[in-house]
């Protein structure tokens, strides 16, 4: 199944809810001024978020009176265009260039931080990549073993110390370790409270000195794993993600179990940071790369 199809099939929630309101939007066949209006309404319900979804409408509407189109069914492929568009801020795969590279997994508790992580390991481990996991998160007691458990299924390494060690330390041991055994690529997993940012970000800082420190030419990727089910919540956190820790890369999760897909449109748009994977399932292989197009076209449906 290719990434059309499973999309597809995971915006389920997302396109039931939309396929309606989207519908009554494009019934009719000319384009009249209330056809914006309701446009900008069905995408703010989507989880775009107001001005993402005001933003959006702008550009159709622009296309519109550029193009001269005249037909809601032209206006249906424009919006699925200028969405594409939108999400195409950076290069959609991870920067694994060197040997070994590091990717910083960050996030509140309960995205699915660490499952997507294992589910990142598995994926480069079968196409033949020597991977080590760092157990950096030492304060969430089950964080560990969790991470240990899919070090279990996919074949990585794994390095990991007691609950309330220092996370510097445990980043420290993993990089020495994946060194010693001439690893591809080293994922962190790390501490997820956002409660006192001043913490959390001294935290992270650390982590990344040592890295820079004992990896100074790694390509590094610092991947924010979002929950997709909270909606605008989510982008409130990558908002403060970004500013505390630098972030290169999103991973948006369960997709599959809300109605409000277009909040990985509004991520993208008002962070201007790509989403790189998002994930719509249980298995492995339900962690996607991203694909604008596909993705915009799942979300839209057809005409």
């Amino acid at each position: 199944m290719g990434f059309f199809d499973k999309i597809k099939a995971g915006l389920t929630k997302t396109r039931a809810a939309l396929s309606e309101a989207m519908d009554d939007v494009f019934a009719a066949n000319e384009i009249e001024e209330d056809f914006y209006d309701d446009l900008e309404e069905t995408l703010i319900l989507a989880d775009l978020g107001r001005e993402t979804a005001l933003r959006v409408v702008m550009k159709l509407r622009h296309k519109i009176n550029n193009n001269n189109i005249k037909k809601t069914d032209k206006a249906r492929e424009a919006l699925k265009e200028i969405i594409a568009d939108m999400l195409k801020v950076g290069d959609f795969n991870l920067n694994l260039s060197t040997t070994p590279a590091v990717i910083l997994v960050i996030g509140v508790n309960g995205v699915g931080k660490t499952t997507t992580i294992g589910k990142i390991a598995k994926q480069q481990v079968d196409a033949g990549k020597k991977v080590t996991l760092v157990a950096g998160d030492t304060f969430r007691a089950a964080a560990a073993d969790q991470l240990e458990i899919w070090a279990g299924r996919s074949g990585a390494n794994i390095v990991r110390q007691h609950e309330g060690a220092d996370p510097a330390s445990v980043v420290f041991d993993g990089i020495q370790s994946a060194k010693a055994k001439g690893s591809d690529i080293i994922i962190i997993d790390t501490a997820g409270r956002l409660h006192n940012k001043s913490n959390l970000m001294n935290e992270l800082n650390k982590i990344s000195r040592i890295v820079n420190r004992e990896l100074p030419d790694a390509a590094k990727e610092v991947l924010l794993v979002l929950d997709g089910t909270t909606g605008q919540n989510g982008l409130i956190q990558a908002r403060e993600f970004k500013e505390i820790a630098g972030v290169t890369a999103i991973a948006v999760t369960k997709l599959d179990g809300t109605a409000k897909g277009g909040i990985v449109i509004a991520v993208s748009d008002a962070l201007q940071i790509p989403v790189k994977f998002v994930g719509v399932g249980e298995q492995a292989d339900d962690l996607m790369p991203f694909e604008p197009e596909a993705f915009a076209a799942a979300l839209i449906g057809e005409e």
